[in-house]
């Protein structure tokens, strides 16, 4: 088995940011509008990509981390799709235009990679120092889910946020979209345009998006390299994954019932998981994790499957007599 050594997070870090340059500055160096065909192809790659990854684990280090790799971003991809409602209601709140979404959103995931791999880092350390704060997070999680199966969706209100409303308060903003540009002149002095405020918004919202997901993927796994490299893979995709379902995602009615369940499921996990020796042997239970993967996918199909049959028969109507 080979050792994970600084030089596999560099190497791994530096294609990241090789993909990233190479879609910006080849394949989307001019702003427009990403097509649905462009879209799928895109999530095609990624999701390939994704499955090499983990045959490459498989391969160099372990079957068992493979599946974990595989596990926690299939949860990081399903529960992407959430981010991807509120991402596409920000777009319509302010007004942005098709072409300038696929740039904010490049921009967007630079900074949830770098916030993410804060987090991990963060969480890894209290975990290898404490280890009862794997129950705060396993309590957490099940407090997560149970709140989404209740919790109505909410309209997106800016003026509310505290980021924004903060920034405002320091930095003048322009009227107008001014092209594609984040930064502009007001005055004679540094202002902002109205697509940095939707930047600065989609790298709050996944913040708090973050906030169920990183702990999720801890109920996988404690290895940060795991951790890591499947919220990478999962963020990758969400670029082409919102040009791919944003217009469809009403169709999903029953999809959040979904996530929620798996987040509940995860933190039961975690909170069974015999990580402290302190706890009774009565109360430690843990799946495999192949078994964790299975029920995670059972779950997601099931709710989608709902969720078209549901949005077919609303389509069909009712039957007339």
């Amino acid at each position: 088995m080979i050792q994970i050594t600084p030089w596999h997070w560099i190497g791994f870090i530096v294609c990241v940011l090789f993909f990233l340059a190479l879609d910006l500055g080849a394949f989307h160096r001019h702003a427009r509008t990403v097509t649905f065909k462009e879209a799928l192809a895109w999530s095609v790659v990624w999701i390939t990509l994704a499955l090499i990854f983990g045959l490459a684990l498989a391969h160099w280090r372990s079957h068992d981390e493979a599946v974990q790799f595989v596990t926690g971003y299939v949860i990081e991809l399903s529960l992407s799709m959430d981010n991807i409602l509120v991402i596409a209601l920000i777009f319509t709140y302010f007004s942005v235009p098709k072409e300038y979404q696929h740039r904010l959103l490049f921009w967007g995931i630079i900074g949830a990679l770098a916030m993410r791999g804060a987090m991990i880092a963060a969480g890894v350390a209290l975990i290898h120092r404490f280890d009862w704060i794997l129950y705060v997070f396993g309590a957490f999680l099940v407090f997560t889910g149970i709140k989404m199966v209740f919790s109505r969706d909410e309209a997106i209100e800016p003026e509310q946020n505290f980021v924004l409303k903060t920034t405002r308060k320091i930095f003048p903003v322009t009227k107008g979209f001014e092209g594609s540009k984040l930064f502009s002149k007001l005055d004679g002095k540094l202002a902002l345009t109205p697509l940095a405020l939707v930047l600065l918004l989609i790298e709050t919202t996944d913040l708090i998006f973050a906030l169920d997901s990183v702990p999720a993927v801890f109920a996988v796994t404690r290895k940060a390299f795991i951790v890591f490299t499947s919220n990478v893979f999962a963020i990758l995709g969400l670029r082409s994954m919102y040009f791919l379902l944003a217009g469809a995602i009403g169709y999903f009615r029953y999809l959040k019932i979904g996530l929620s369940i798996v987040l509940v499921f995860m933190g039961i996990e975690m909170l069974l998981d015999p990580h402290d020796s302190l706890s009774p042997k009565w109360f430690q239970f843990r799946l495999a994790t192949t078994t964790s993967l299975l029920v995670v996918g059972a779950i997601l199909a099931a709710s989608m499957l709902l969720s078209v049959v549901a949005a077919q028969k609303e389509k069909r109507g009712p039957l007339k007599h």
